[in-house]
């Protein structure tokens, strides 16, 4: 089946070898739908309810549940939408305890940074990690059950992470918003 957008013709066959599904296939390759106003208000719907049948979704974006399911085809195979998933309560399953953890580096040298991400990888704890700009190299979020558990955190996963010059953790004690995405990037444009 061919992709029809407004930039060119692209089909699956287009695809690289060993990618068997969309969710990988829009990742490899550049992004090839101009978005309008209905693909905003179908990504924002989707954002409020991402079970949301193709009918709910038409009634509430004012399409048929054709057009919907047309048009959110067209969302994933370009790489808008990448994924879907289920957010889960991590308080109600004994992670209550957020933690952003700042690491500084002794190094910035290439096989350093390489041979911390792969080791980082590793670590069961760590909900995200990024290499960022500024006085620290990376930040992580840790979900933890109590103080005692980002103890035995630290010692078993994050002082054993190779090249390390400080760590410094915050503990969160009231998350103010926690959203996906911010509101301001499904704003349709002019």
């Amino acid at each position: 089946m061919a992709l029809k957008s407004k930039k060119g013709v692209h089909s699956n066959m287009d695809l690289p070898p060993g990618r068997p599904n969309w969710l990988d296939s829009a990742r490899s390759r550049p992004i090839q739908h101009e978005l309008d106003d209905t693909d905003f208000r179908l990504m924002r719907a989707l954002i409020a309810e991402g079970r949301a049948s193709d009918v709910w979704l038409g009634d509430n974006v004012h399409l048929s549940s054709t057009a919907v399911a047309r048009r959110r085809k067209i969302l994933e195979e370009t790489g808008y939408i990448t994924h879907y998933s289920a957010n889960l309560n991590v308080r109600s399953l004994g992670y209550g305890t957020l933690v952003v953890v700042s690491i500084e580096l002794m190094s910035q040298a290439e096989n350093v940074l390489q041979d911390f991400e792969r080791a980082v990888l590793q670590s069961p704890s760590m909900r995200f990690c990024a290499f960022i700009s500024g006085d620290t190299d990376f930040l992580m979020i840790l979900n933890v059950q109590s103080l005692e558990d980002y103890d035995m955190i630290y010692r078993k996963e994050l002082s054993v992470l190779p090249h390390v010059a400080r760590i410094r953790s915050s503990f969160v004690l009231r998350e103010v918003a926690n959203r996906q995405i911010a509101p301001a990037i499904l704003q349709s444009r002019p």
